[in-house]
């Protein structure tokens, strides 16, 4: 099985098109601080690859913090015999460090920050 990296930039155009379901497999503390705007959560530790929705002529992408989890997904998904196979290279910090926006809590108010 080959694992697909993705750049930000290729997962930043796919969710731009609406060809992506993007899978957050962070843990809800995470995910509730900052996530990807469109990132649906399927935390790692209680990840069942045949609970996810059926993707439809989408491409599935995993995603965490840094690639590692996503990766342990993708692993996951062969074993259970589905064709999911890419991840975001380098997670939500490469999404940052490119200059991506994120969905976040402002930590004063507890509300939340859009991107614009």
């Amino acid at each position: 099985m080959t694992i697909h990296n993705l750049e930000p930039s290729e997962v930043a155009r796919m969710l731009a098109e609406r060809s992506v379901l993007l899978v957050d497999v962070r843990e809800p503390g995470e995910f509730e601080a900052e996530h990807i705007q469109g990132a649906l959560l399927f935390p790692l530790s209680s990840f069942d690859p045949k609970s996810l929705p059926n993707p439809v002529d989408l491409t599935v992408v995993f995603q965490c913090g840094s690639g590692v989890r996503s990766a342990k997904a993708v692993h996951a998904c062969a074993d259970a015999g589905l064709p999911f196979t890419h991840h975001l290279k380098g997670g939500i910090q490469a999404w940052k460090s490119a200059g991506f926006p994120t969905v976040s809590l402002d930590p004063a108010t507890g509300k939340v920050r859009v991107p614009r």
